[in-house]
This record gives C-alpha cells, structure tokens and sequence, in this order.
C-alpha cells in the first residue's frame, strides 16, 4: 500500500508559478513511475506529466510542455511539479499517482495509488 500526499497549492496570479510535492510512504518508491493529474470542475481528469522510477525520461502533456517541469528525489520519496507561466486554464484540483511499474504512462486508469489532490487557482 502507498500513500500519497500533495502539497503546495494555492491562489496565484497569471504568469505566476507554484511547485507542487507529493510525498509517498513505503520504501520501494523508486519503483512506480508516477504522474499528475489535474480535473477542473464539470472536466474530466486529464493527464499533466509523468516520470519513470528512475527519473530519467519524462513525458509532458502538450498543453503545458515548455511550462511545467516534473522531477523526483528518490531518497526523500517526493515528486514535484514545478508549475511556471501558470494561466487560468490551468485552474484545477491536482493529483498526483503511483503506478507499481517503473514505466511511466498518461492513462490514468492504469495508475493504481492517488493522493486526496491540491487546489490551484490562477486568477486572470
């Protein structure tokens, strides 16, 4: 069983930047791949960016490539997701998710932890 915890969240204007972390239990962390969601009321949940265990290759959703930077620290059992040039659209809950694979994906469904999410508002 994992558990995962978001962070870092808030209100921030537009063009401003927030770094999210989420912090896992348990001591295989180096061996799910992990990824953040986002879900904007009334929208479905859509993938932001994924990484493998190791954290050598990244996978980015287009909408935020070039803006958002995801990252991990394996020995302190973190990922992060530095979020710059933020714009209203990317209002959201956002979560982040383990996968028991070291191979990263976008298909939330074959996630199988979530943390309970983290409120980012970017007002215009």
């Amino acid at each position: 069983q994992v558990q995962l915890v978001e962070s870092g969240g808030g209100l921030v204007q537009a063009g401003g930047s927030l770094r999210l972390s989420c912090a896992a239990s348990g001591r295989t962390f180096s061996r799910y791949a992990m990824g953040w969601f986002r879900q904007a009321p009334g929208k479905e949940r859509e993938f932001v960016a994924a990484i493998t265990g190791s954290g050598g290759r990244l996978l980015y959703a287009e909408s935020v490539k070039g803006r958002f930077t995801i990252s991990r620290d394996n020995t302190k059992n973190t990922v992060y997701l530095q979020m710059n040039s933020l714009k209203p659209e990317d209002t959201a809950v956002y979560y982040c998710a383990a996968r028991t694979t070291p191979m990263y994906s976008s298909d939330y469904s074959s996630y199988d932890y979530w943390g309970q999410g983290t409120q980012v508002t970017v007002s215009s």
